[in-house]
């Protein structure tokens, strides 16, 4: 596989460890491209502490958590600012549900046991989760970090909730001249494949290309003419909510493994 990706021009939409990826995707002879997606986010305290107190004030019926580090960062956010007994009755007395491990680690050390967690650390397994709930005219309200959720907003609003999203990190969008180079490299036919290692890199992506009024032209690049890749589930998520089904994504989650496995995808059109 020394040779696996011989002549590919691989795009890198991250912002880290892109020198080694970059010297992976070298090694089996392929040119890697930076073009990083991430964007920033930034702790949002001034913005959510009146958010979490209108909360507390309004009450909701389920509080749905994403995040670990977004749930601890709420609980830090309500000790500094006088709100840490209401906001934990609160959350110790509404329904709850949690997405990731480590949502539910942070939980535990509140004492509080969701009654409907994913079943793969994604927001889909999470509505899976939730599927079998009456939530008719509920309350809910979800944590989430640096983004909106808008499949699971979807979905929730389908089963009859009114929707409201708390973010204790926001997300400040890439670079224009970043997202412009990229796209003209995907239109001039110079780009074979394209590795993204946040679902936030890949929605950068695409909300810029409906802004700029070019989704309908770069969709089709992604579905039929380059390899999408995915450094794992949640970032595959991502490729699925905007209706891309086809992409490489490795059982092991790390940007390595993600690179030796657009390799074997190469090599298996080989054999064909």
């Amino acid at each position: 596989m020394g040779n696996a990706l011989a002549g590919k021009k691989v795009v890198l939409a991250a912002s880290r460890k892109t020198e080694e990826m970059a010297t992976l995707i070298e090694k089996q002879g392929g040119t890697a491209i930076v073009r990083p997606l991430q964007g920033t986010v930034f702790l949002a305290e001034e913005q959510v502490e009146p958010e979490l107190k209108q909360l507390i004030d309004d009450g909701t019926d389920w509080m749905i958590f994403t995040t670990g580090i977004g749930t601890e960062t709420l609980l830090k956010i309500a000790q500094q600012n006088g709100l840490e007994e209401p906001f934990l009755h609160m959350v110790q007395e509404v329904k709850v549900a949690a997405r990731g491990y480590k949502t539910l680690a942070a939980l535990k050390k509140i004492d509080v046991k969701p009654i409907a967690k994913d079943d793969d650390g994604t927001t889909e397994g999470l509505s899976r989760a939730l599927k079998d709930f009456d939530l008719t005219g509920k309350r809910v309200t979800i944590q989430l970090h640096g983004e909106t959720a808008p499949r699971l907003t979807k979905f929730l609003e389908e089963k009859g909730a009114a929707v409201k999203h708390i973010l204790p990190y926001r997300h400040i969008a890439p670079e224009p001249a970043t997202v412009d180079a990229l796209c003209e490299d995907i239109f001039a036919g110079k780009v074979d494949a394209v590795c993204f290692t946040t679902a936030i890199q890949v929605r950068s992506l695409f909300n810029y290309a409906r802004v700029k009024g070019l989704y309908e032209k770069l969709i089709p690049y992604f579905k039929d003419k380059i390899v999408p890749v995915a450094v794992g589930k949640v970032t595959a998520e991502a490729f699925r909510e905007e209706g891309i089904d086809k992409y490489v994504v490795p059982e092991l989650e790390r940007m390595g493994a993600m690179i030796i496995e657009l390799g074997r995808y190469y090599e298996s059109l080989k054999e064909v």
